[in-house]
């Protein structure tokens, strides 16, 4: 085996690791994104006084105004 192919055996390692990572990487972001979008509502619907409504599912909450009394 020469050089030239250890090169390019050594590449096509760093790809495949790469590809691996990114496919765990959005995976994850999958699995967890309406969690996530969840409690940046929550934190948004704090800093503009509004009230936090909490959906059916992950994801699905929402800001409402608050009832004024």
């Amino acid at each position: 085996m020469n050089l030239h192919e250890k090169k390019g055996q050594a590449l096509v390692e760093y790809i495949l690791i790469v590809g691996i990572i990114s496919v765990i990487t959005v995976a994850i972001v999958s699995y967890f994104g309406g969690y996530l979008k969840d409690s940046i509502t929550k934190t948004s619907c704090s800093l503009v006084d509004q009230e936090y409504v909490q959906g059916e599912k992950p994801g699905e909450a929402y800001c409402k105004e608050k009832d004024v009394e």
